[in-house]
């Protein structure tokens, strides 16, 4: 479904990624792992066409899409959920979720979209009303999610989806991750909480340095003496 080929990036002259190469699968759920400033970030914002590659090929669905628009790789179907939400804080929860079914393809199932993330977070169905300023952390990290689905996405990115929040509610995240795993739907994720990332991933890549180090099966990398003593404290 997407590959990305030798992708090169610069933030201005210092230089973040280097040949980095990765795939994710048709209903494949990709978890990247790496300490801050790994270049996790870089590379998905690069996926998305807000940072331009210097070198290199992304394809979607066979389609070269590196150097389009934002708005023009979000009509292919994918979908970003940016580790600091992006909410409109001074409108609704019904409203910022209406927003996110902008695209062609989503405004056509805008309501059965609405109805479903609804179904998945309760919460939100209770507070539609509310403004999303309003919201606790938790509740805004599940409203960017919902939003982020409301574009009826083949292909979801998430930026550290479990950033900042409870425990319980990071279990919450992931459990509604799982049900839309179970659906079909190709996630790709980064995270640096190790354990459910590898533990959700069919695939996982570990980044080091704007490179990548290392790849596997998301359960097998957990056995990795080197995640283990890297990113575990093992």
């Amino acid at each position: 479904m997407l590959e990305v080929e030798n992708l090169n990036v610069f933030r201005g002259k210092l230089q973040i990624l280097w040949d980095v190469s990765m795939k994710i699968e048709e209903g494949q759920v990709v978890s990247i792992i790496g300490a801050n400033g790994a270049g996790k970030t870089t590379l998905l914002s690069t996926i998305v066409g807000l940072l331009k590659p210097n070198s290199g090929r992304i394809l979607f669905d066979g389609e070269e899409i590196n150097g389009m628009a934002p708005y023009q790789i979000a009509e292919f179907g994918i979908s970003f959920v940016p580790e600091d939400r992006k909410l409109f804080g001074n409108l609704s929860v019904q409203e910022n979720l209406i927003l996110g079914a902008y695209s062609s393809r989503a405004r056509a199932k805008k309501e059965e979209t609405i109805k479903m993330v609804y179904e998945l977070f309760p919460v939100l169905a209770e507070r539609k009303k509310q403004l999303a300023a309003t919201l606790s952390g938790g509740e805004q990290r599940m409203l960017a999610l919902a939003r982020g689905l409301m574009l009826n996405p083949k292909l979801l990115i998430l930026d550290e989806p479990s950033q900042g929040l409870a425990p319980k509610v990071i279990k919450d995240i992931f459990k509604v991750l799982e049900k839309l795993k179970a659906r079909g739907l190709s996630i790709m994720l980064s995270e640096q909480n190790v354990h459910y990332a590898l533990n959700f991933a069919d695939q996982a890549y570990v980044m080091e340095t704007g490179k990548i180090t290392l790849s596997g099966r998301g359960p097998e990398l957990l056995q990795n003496d080197y995640v283990k003593r890297a990113f575990l404290g093992f």
